[in-house]
């Protein structure tokens, strides 16, 4: 039987402000842009929540609801090298981690136990270790499949441990509403109550058949979830054939310019972890997922591999930009990826003249260094201090 771990960090962003600013503890912190360019929340604490705001929210807003609030822009190579750490001591356990952003990753720790105990003692390990030695909140989910490890990690938030034992899946999920599904968004959800289904075992009680009906081939993966079913393994950066990272909106996203900002940063960390692995890749990915759930990914294939920052960003705006379906901009997820690797020595030349792309290469060997070394905003990069250097996770609970 396989133990997964989903580990979460509570409010990464703005508990790494209140962690460096101890005055502000017990006080709303908001990170993010700023508001006279189009910013957008990026993290909020939860004394912040309480007054309505979350991730994804322009700043603008922000400052409306909460105006007293302390607000601090993106620190990234700060927030970065924490990750890093924490990444650290997750493979102190296990290789197989599977990072889902900075503040979030799924383990593997099937074959750990021998060594380090079960799944449950794991995970008190890694929260302690993370306590103790970054003075940071970690929730943890422990269950035998990712979907499940995912929603326990969320279940008991903020400074949560859920334990899935797998005769007890059923319980678990039957009470939660059917929002708690992967891919069940406002329109699906509305589509579901005209059904008089709004919780999970309600979900479960339909016919497969049904579902396919409704959803097309997206029904039988409902119909499983819906029974904590979920066979997909957990695969490291090294094994993976993409490396990408999405992102879900807490609330739909109407709005290009907030679209641009978090998918210039999503862009970041996936060309990061690409040099991280010395990894290249010719295909660059864009995925969006509407608000009556329908799911489009396009892509585009350059003429040599890449793990330049500023060619991925070029190629995923301009699929952004010119590649979406015709229909009313209403966003629910949006992620970025680039596959088909080469991690061969020599590059052809690209859509760049050769001395761009070696400069563009220089810049991001020395942002990495930076980050590595210092975790500072000592260097960015113009296209970064134009959209505020904002990043978004809607996730950062």
């Amino acid at each position: 039987m396989r133990t997964i771990l989903h580990v979460d960090m509570d409010a990464f962003y703005a508990s790494i402000e209140e962690r460096d600013h101890p005055e502000l503890k017990r006080g709303p912190i908001i990170v993010g842009g700023q508001a006279e360019h189009r910013g957008v929340v990026s993290a909020a604490n939860y004394v912040a929540r309480e007054y309505g705001v979350h991730s994804a929210m322009p700043m603008k807003t922000a400052r409306q609801l909460c105006p007293h609030a302390h607000y601090f822009p993106v620190r990234m190579k700060d927030y970065a090298e924490v990750s890093h750490s924490i990444q650290n001591i997750f493979r102190k356990y296990t290789p197989l981690v599977e990072p889902l952003s900075l503040d979030e990753a799924f383990l593997d720790v099937s074959g750990s136990q021998l060594l380090f105990g079960s799944g449950p003692d794991i995970a008190v390990s890694i929260k302690q270790e993370i306590k103790e030695s970054l003075n940071l909140i970690a929730s943890v989910g422990v269950a035998p499949n990712k979907f499940l490890a995912k929603i326990a990690s969320d279940a008991e938030k903020p400074d949560g441990m859920v334990i899935v034992e797998p005769d007890s899946i059923h319980e678990f999920l039957d009470p939660l509403p059917i929002s708690r599904v992967w891919g069940i968004g406002k329109v699906a959800s509305k589509r579901f109550a005209n059904l008089g289904v709004q919780t999970i075992a309600q979900l479960r009680a339909l016919d497969a058949k049904l579902l396919c009906e409704l959803f097309g081939e997206q029904g039988q993966h409902l119909w499983e979830l819906s029974r904590g079913i979920d066979d997909r393994s957990v695969i490291s950066d090294r094994q993976a054939k993409s490396i990408s990272r999405e992102t879900t909106f807490s609330q739909d996203v109407t709005d290009v310019e907030v679209l641009k900002t978090v998918l210039i940063e999503l862009v970041e960390d996936v060309a990061r972890r690409l040099r991280k692995n010395e990894l290249r890749g010719k295909t660059i990915q864009l995925k969006i997922r509407y608000d009556d759930f329908s799911t489009f990914t396009r892509d585009l294939t350059l003429n040599h591999p890449t793990d330049i920052t500023n060619e991925i960003e070029e190629s995923a705006l301009h699929l952004l930009k010119n590649r979406l379906p015709e229909r009313a901009l209403s966003i629910r997820l949006i992620g970025v990826g680039v596959t088909g690797f080469d991690t061969g020595a020599l590059q052809q030349r690209s859509l760049f003249e050769e001395t761009d792309q070696q400069k563009h290469s220089r810049l991001d060997e020395v942002k990495d260094q930076i980050a590595n070394r210092f975790g500072t905003e000592s260097l960015k990069r113009g296209t970064r201090i134009s959209s505020d250097d904002s990043d978004t996770e809607a996730a950062d609970e």
